[in-house]
């Protein structure tokens, strides 16, 4: 095995550990090409993962939905038959890499352990398509579910509606919900699985989990680079969510991990949120790193949060409803 970087954290979890030094044997993400980054993630998500670690739900139905310049694929996953509330999930992969397939598992395990209908979105990637791109497609898609959240042979039916992602989807997904206060359409609540709220941000997570532990500074770099395009300010609500009004968005479940770049922002959007009178569960999880939600196979304790992050969720969802 491929040793560890010297200045990994000895409280790392040492499933994890393992994890990232099997890892640390391929070419850094940021010196590959987006067409050979979204092979080498594929390879990792889907080409490596266990058939029998993945949930099984009632039904997946491939469909489209409108994006912000046409329709977009998508996916319906059922976890039962009756009235559920529905979830709009869009993956992460820094706006560069990830799709439906490499966020299947993710999919489905918040379809089952949330007991909710999940349309999962295949938005516009850079730097094909740079920002806006993925920001109007995630609003678009967001609304075209508001629009049938209530027919139960399309959705979940039950009229409730919530907004997930995880990383830059977690980053679309604030900004969905932002969207629909705005046009005052009412949300159940958001699931933010540690999101990047800030492009800006120096904060000390940045510093401490710079390199080692899967995501690191320069491929948050790369990925910004290729989004951000002719991008005239990294702090619009649009980029950065954290500097948006944040009163009336819907109620807000925020995680992320102790050794992730990203987690002292997506604590600082839980905090946010709270002050501007929203309510919010949040939890830091221990040990954890960047991408813990699709890593259950490897660690009982990711698996744990996993689960305690969509009970959390789950109670959220469905207590808008009962």
């Amino acid at each position: 095995m491929t040793e560890l970087h010297p200045t990994l954290d000895p409280r790392l979890d040492p499933h994890l550990a393992g994890l990232l030094g099997l890892m640390a044997s391929g070419t850094p993400m940021h010196q590959t090409s987006p067409a050979e980054a979204r092979r080498m993630f594929r390879t990792l998500t889907v080409d490596l993962r266990d058939p029998a670690s993945v949930p099984e739900v009632a039904s997946v139905t491939a469909t489209t939905v409108p994006g912000g310049d046409g329709e977009l694929d998508a996916r319906i996953y059922r976890p039962r038959e009756g009235a559920l509330p529905t979830v709009v999930f869009l993956h992460g992969g820094g706006w560069v890499i990830g799709d439906l397939d490499t966020h299947d598992l993710t999919a489905r395990t918040i379809a089952t352990l949330c007991d909710a209908v999940v349309l999962s979105v295949d938005y516009r990637l850079a730097p094909e398509h740079p920002y806006p791109a993925a920001v109007e497609d995630a609003l678009a898609a967001t609304r075209w579910a508001a629009e049938h959240v209530d027919d139960a042979d399309l959705l979940g039916g039950n009229g409730a509606l919530g907004v997930a992602g995880d990383s830059a989807g977690g980053n679309l997904a604030t900004i969905a919900a932002q969207g629909l206060r705005d046009d005052g359409i009412p949300l159940a609540g958001q699931l933010l699985i540690y999101p990047g709220t800030d492009l800006l941000a120096d904060l000390p997570s940045r510093t401490e989990n710079a390199e080692g532990y899967f995501l690191d500074q320069a491929t948050m770099v790369w990925f910004a680079t290729h989004y951000l395009g002719d991008a005239p300010d990294p702090a619009h609500p649009h980029l950065s969510p954290i500097n948006g009004d944040l009163a009336g968005v819907a109620p807000a479940v925020v995680v992320t991990a102790q050794f992730d770049p990203l987690r002292d922002e997506g604590m600082a959007y839980a905090e946010a949120l709270t002050e501007a009178g929203v309510p919010v569960r949040s939890r830091v999880f221990a040990g954890m790193i960047h991408g813990f939600v699709d890593m259950g196979r490897h660690s009982p304790a990711a698996q744990a949060a996993i689960e305690e992050t969509c009970a959390l969720f789950r109670e959220v969802l469905h207590g808008s409803v009962e």
